[in-house]
């Protein structure tokens, strides 16, 4: 939240250098999309990203619940955490940036319904979570692919900031849009960003289930890179101690280099 708040007064605000020198606004809304494409690669290829899963979004968690990768448990407190971090990171942003936030070309990087109403927001916003969810999935669960699934999905959101944030302001994320409504009390449209991607993101995991199989679905971490231990239900764990198991046992029986001379 902090990075989006930061962005968009860099972007948006009239006295940004940036902003008086950028005047095309689909050029901006693409600078806008780089920055946070790049921050949500970042936070996934982390340490804490590589610890935690990089759950940013309490309906990707959710939807890895569903497809019962994810405890009941650490869902609601990976939840708790997600709304919390959105609020203390917008109201971080407001205390570093005070009014530049505020301003009404800004505003607090608020996500709401544009023109174009909100049901075309809450299509847009289901569409571009479907999408999401769907290729987060065929990623994170393709041996060969999963160590890309944080690029792709930095790219999605780059290009959904660029071309569907004119629909939506493109959230996805409750958590996101929750953080930026309580410290600017903007709450218009709200209930789009609450419904529109957990049924997107459902419907990608059932449409996964369904071709695939359950059994497809290997973990619900995004980055399965690096050695932090997983605390989710992990496939990648159990498809690996077969191996580990056959490597200690090789060890175990290999003779001795004194003894294979003598």
């Amino acid at each position: 939240m902090i990075s989006a708040c930061f962005f968009a007064v860099l972007l948006q605000h009239p006295a940004s250098p940036v902003r008086r020198s950028v005047g095309s606004a689909s050029l901006r809304d693409l600078l806008g999309g780089l920055a946070m494409g790049l921050t949500a690669i970042t936070i996934i290829y982390s340490r804490l990203g590589m610890r935690s899963g990089a759950h940013m979004n309490p309906v990707v968690t959710l939807t890895f619940y569903r497809l019962k990768k994810v405890r009941g448990w650490d869902a609601i407190f990976y939840a708790m955490s997600q709304f919390a971090g959105g609020v203390a990171g917008t109201a971080l942003a407001f205390v570093l940036l005070r009014m530049a936030l505020a301003h009404r070309e800004v505003n607090f990087a608020v996500t709401q319904p544009t023109a174009s109403g909100e049901l075309v927001a809450f299509i847009a916003e289901a569409f571009i979570s479907f999408l999401m969810m769907s290729v987060v999935l065929r990623f994170s669960n393709h041996p060969k692919l999963s160590r890309y699934t944080g690029i792709a999905a930095g790219v999605l959101v780059t290009l959904f900031i660029t071309f569907e944030g004119k629909l939506s302001g493109m959230s996805m994320n409750p958590a996101r849009s929750f953080g930026t409504a309580a410290v600017s009390m903007e709450w218009y449209g709200l209930w789009i960003y609450f419904t529109a991607p957990l049924l997107g993101m459902l419907a990608a995991a059932e449409n996964f289930v369904k071709t695939k199989g359950i059994h497809a679905v290997i973990c619900a971490k995004l980055n399965h890179g690096g050695t932090a231990r997983c605390i989710f239900h992990c496939g990648y764990a159990r498809q690996q101690a077969p191996s580990r198991a056959i490597s200690a046992q090789g060890a175990s029986h290999r003779v001795p280099l004194s003894q294979s001379i003598g």
